[in-house]
């Protein structure tokens, strides 16, 4: 108990600083004004009684667990579902689902805010994406009586050891989980290995492997795909970072040495990158167009700039590869999931560091659907060769999407693991 005081009084300094980076207006994010009082537990309650809870931090974790949010409703179609995200990115995300979901802002972690969200919005369980696990919420809910599930939850080596250094601190996690529903047995391993319960823990696989691919995503990448010129090829560097995007940008100047008509597809992972990466792409002396200019021509254009959110599928399947940025940077972000482009049959390429998708990537790898490239020329050699073999580009694409298929099923396994708290 103690040790939760301290943790939330620690909370309550670092709380300026988290609110501040929530609500500072920035290009690209949408803001969440009168929306802010969420963050303190003071939202409106849900339609329908007794919503199941889900918690999908920003807007990865919600277009991630969207299949399983329409798998829910196509099983239970009169359960209500709360959806809550930290970011606005999310929320507007989640704004998407539409009737399927009503969506909320995550409280702080305070007990007081905790305590309050739960008796307003009156959940029957709480299940959290993948691994956002927060001392204050998972006590209260359960101290609510509510059964608490993590699902797609995924803990990398580096992720497990610094939880190790503050075991007293994972500890009041760990008793706090009625299920961990893991992607892979390597996750399974490491959250016993931190305390929690074996009889706690089952590997349900990624549900990241069941991607639902939306209605007219062939068609609609197709009708990109000839405005930014059906015979010239193309290639995307998807979810890039600070730092990462110079070595692309140098890597397609190389690639457009044997390949003068190239064009690439520019994905900064955050919006408020956008005009910088713009900046930086006029400053290396490309020609440049930018999504949201959709009127300007694209013909003659070196690098597009993908400068909107929630359209990846649709720039990825109007390329021929795909290289997945984070991957580039050392150990400081660990790569970003592969399974997109896997699922729409594109050879995929990353960096050395991908250790937040190990186990993705190594199957990949394995498989021959996927291939490590360790700087800039290593991608615009990877690049050049396969924009130049259409034979090895549906090769490598075929054996990717042959391990999204073979891993899928996930989701049906996740509702079996819910169904006690469904029911």
């Amino acid at each position: 108990m103690m040790l939760r005081f301290l943790y939330t009084c620690l909370l309550a300094v670092a709380a300026p600083i988290l609110l501040v980076s929530l609500y500072k207006k920035r290009p690209g994010v949408p803001p969440i004004g009168q929306r802010w009082k969420e963050h303190f537990g003071v939202s409106p309650q849900v339609q329908g009684q007794r919503p199941l809870w889900i918690h999908a931090v920003s807007v990865g974790e919600t277009l991630a667990v969207t299949p399983l949010i329409k798998a829910l409703k196509a099983q239970y179609p009169d359960l209500p579902i709360l959806l809550t995200t930290t970011t606005a990115t999310g929320a507007e995300q989640a704004a998407r689902l539409g009737s399927l979901v009503e969506h909320r802002y995550m409280p702080l972690d305070f007990p007081w805010a905790l305590r309050r969200f739960i008796r307003i919005q009156q959940p029957r369980a709480l299940c959290i994406m993948e691994t956002e696990l927060w001392p204050n919420t998972l006590a209260e809910t359960k101290h609510a009586g509510l059964p608490v599930t993590v699902f797609n939850a995924r803990l990398s080596e580096r992720s497990c050891q610094r939880y190790a250094r503050v075991q007293p601190l994972f500890n009041l996690l760990a008793h706090n989980l009625d299920q961990v529903l893991c992607q892979h047995q390597d996750d399974a391993e490491r959250f016993i290995r931190l305390g929690v319960s074996p009889e706690a823990v089952q590997i349900t696989g990624s549900i990241k492997f069941d991607l639902a691919l939306p209605e007219g995503l062939e068609q609609a990448s197709e009708i990109l795909r000839d405005e930014l010129g059906s015979q010239r090829p193309v290639w995307i560097a998807a979810s890039t970072h600070q730092g990462e995007d110079e070595q692309v940008l140098e890597a397609h100047r190389q690639i457009l040495r044997r390949h003068p008509d190239a064009l690439l597809i520019l994905v900064p992972r955050h919006p408020e990158r956008f005009d910088p990466v713009y900046a930086l792409i006029d400053q290396q002396g490309f020609t440049a167009a930018r999504r949201t200019q959709s009127n300007e021509p694209l013909a003659g254009k070196q690098v597009y700039l993908a400068d909107t959110m929630g359209e990846m599928m649709l720039l990825l399947g109007a390329c021929d590869l795909a290289f997945v940025g984070g991957s580039l940077l050392g150990n400081k972000v660990g790569g970003h999931n592969l399974l997109e482009p896997a699922a729409l049959a594109k050879p995929v390429l990353s960096g050395p560091s991908y250790y937040n998708f190990t186990d993705i990537t190594t199957q990949l790898l394995n498989a021959g659907g996927a291939e490590i490239v360790g700087n800039s020329e290593e991608l615009a050699r990877a690049v050049s060769r396969l924009l130049a073999d259409k034979a090895e580009q549906a090769k490598t694409g075929q054996a990717a999407l042959d391990v999204v298929k073979t891993n899928q099923g996930a989701i049906a396994r996740t509702l079996h693991a819910l169904s006690a708290s469904l029911n």
